[in-house]
């Protein structure tokens, strides 16, 4: 394949310019695992590991390489193997808070232009569910469109698409049926030649079955979701960019149980644009909408013209990323004691050095 096959743009040409000096050659990070590297060059596709280098100066999780990234690799003598010396800057990139008690940041998948958010048309169906993963959609600076898979199993598919309009104002809503091979041609339309699209969602909600559709094959196995409740078992184990047949490249990821955000707020203002709006109506620009007189937020719950739950569901978020900001402000202070701690031990050991040169 071409780098333009595989998404290469201006964009990431620039970024280069100074590594091909280097001898480096550009690739794209199809596949991780524990730090093993499938990439994908001209020049064929390599497992790949980062440098010592790299990994010595990485800060975090977020440096590495994630699916999607393009990196600068070394191809090694004898073929099928190479070394990653660094990561081109990132497009775009999809993140969320690491799982745990750790406050980090984790790339899902990166340089996506488009993000497919599939709920299930089943009892799993969640419209605040919705909300969280538009928030985070945003926040990645790829373009959102919301698919509603499973539309064989709902009675009244249009309602369904009515309650999600109500929350995402201006990104497409796309009424599939994976099983049944319905709506996939509008699927398909949204990825052009050279574009990636990532298909995030929980557990169950049918990814694996669409991109199997997109590709025309079984990729892996697909299996059903539990009777009782609508929930699936993981059927994807592991990130994976793949080339779709005609043009363009799709990233699967596993299900996510819960998608713990990492935004700066901008993805949530974008999603709740309508309370942004009556909030900035209020009298008081500090208002808290409890009980402060010319609350616009509130008059607008009293008289119906804002629902509850989305209130309710905004309000969540915005606590949770207040935490989340108070988290990384800690946590930034640590790194910054644990890089100086660094430096000065790296300064000890030149004195010691040059104090032994001095003896002998």
């Amino acid at each position: 394949m071409n780098l333009a096959e595989l998404g290469w743009s201006d964009f990431f040409a620039k970024s280069f310019e100074p590594l091909s000096t280097r001898g480096f050659v550009p690739a794209r990070a199809s596949r991780e695992h524990n730090r093993v590297y499938s990439v994908i060059a001209e020049e064929g596709v390599f497992s790949a590991e980062v440098s010592g280098r790299f990994a010595y100066d990485a800060a975090s999780k977020k440096d590495f390489p994630a699916v999607g990234d393009w990196v600068a690799i070394q191809p090694e003598s004898g073929g099928g193997r190479a070394t990653i010396h660094a990561v081109l800057p990132r497009k775009s990139a999809f993140v969320r808070k690491t799982a745990g008690a750790r406050t980090e940041e984790q790339v899902v998948a990166a340089n996506v232009d488009i993000v497919f958010l599939v709920s299930g048309l089943d009892g799993d169906f969640s419209v605040r569910r919705i909300e969280r993963y538009l928030t985070a959609a945003w926040d990645s600076g790829a373009s959102p469109v919301v698919v509603l898979n499973k539309a064989d199993l709902c009675a009244d598919v249009e309602e369904r698409a009515r309650e999600v309009e109500s929350v995402a104002f201006g990104v497409p809503i796309l009424s599939v049926s994976a099983k049944e091979a319905q709506g996939m041609a509008a699927l398909r339309e949204q990825i052009g030649q050279g574009k990636t699209a990532a298909f995030l969602g929980s557990s169950g909600v049918g990814k694996s079955t669409l991109i199997n559709g997109l590709l025309g094959v079984s990729r892996q196995e697909v299996q059903d979701v539990r009777g009782d409740d609508s929930r699936g078992r993981h059927t994807t184990t592991y990130r994976e960019l793949v080339v779709i047949p005609g043009g363009g490249l799709v990233i699967d990821t596993p299900g996510m149980r819960e998608l713990q955000l990492w935004s700066d707020g901008d993805g949530l203002e974008r999603t709740f644009e309508d309370i942004e709006e009556r909030a900035a109506e209020c009298r008081f620009r500090d208002c808290r909408h409890e009980s402060e007189p010319g609350c616009a937020v509130r008059r607008a719950l009293e008289e119906g013209e804002l629902d509850e739950g989305r209130w309710r569901s905004y309000l969540k978020l915005r606590k949770e990323l207040d935490y989340l900001a108070s988290r990384q402000d800690q946590s930034a202070r640590l790194v910054e004691k644990a890089r100086w701690r660094k430096i000065a031990m790296e300064v000890r050991r030149i004195e010691k050095n040059k104090q032994s040169r001095g003896d002998r």
